[in-house]
């Protein structure tokens, strides 16, 4: 970790980089297990949700972005590779087996919903730990996750 003047100092941002970091994971696990559903969805609904995942894709990126830089910004180093993210994700194993579009859009708001939870959480710490900007990002992130969980849940009603 290298000296910032950011004006947090190092056990604050130590203990922020680390929620970062295992969000950084999450992210990117999500962002996996979007193209999985993108690429492997049938059904009636096919091009709906082919195109909504792919969306939500993007959206996810531009987080796995947000989150790096801003490890980055306080002084270390983000870890993207993917060995630490298939070891540290906190998210369910995406099912292989999945063919339809419910069963794809289920499990995708599955994911969005316990990312959504955990970013809430993470949105507490920072702020504890007196980072307004990391709580800030955390909140950009949360209220993007909510919004595409709303997306994935409405193509689950009847």
């Amino acid at each position: 970790m290298y000296i910032s003047n950011i004006g947090l100092d190092e056990p604050q941002r130590l203990a922020v980089m680390a929620q970062l970091q295992a969000r950084l994971s999450d992210a990117l696990d999500l962002a996996a297990q979007l193209k999985q559903a993108h690429w492997n969805v049938k059904g009636a609904n096919f091009h709906q949700l082919h195109l909504l995942f792919d969306t939500i894709f993007v959206a996810t990126e531009a987080h796995v972005d947000l989150l790096a830089e801003r490890i980055v910004t306080l002084g270390g180093t983000a870890d993207g590779r993917v060995q630490t993210t298939t070891r540290a994700t906190s998210l369910a194993a995406y099912p292989i087996d999945a063919k339809l579009g419910e069963q794809h859009a289920s499990a995708i708001g599955r994911s969005l919903a316990d990312f959504a939870a955990s970013v809430r959480v993470d949105i507490d710490i920072a702020a504890e730990k007196g980072d307004a900007g990391t709580a800030d990002l955390f909140t950009e992130i949360s209220r993007s996750v909510d919004k595409h969980l709303w997306f994935i849940e409405a193509h689950l009603h009847s």
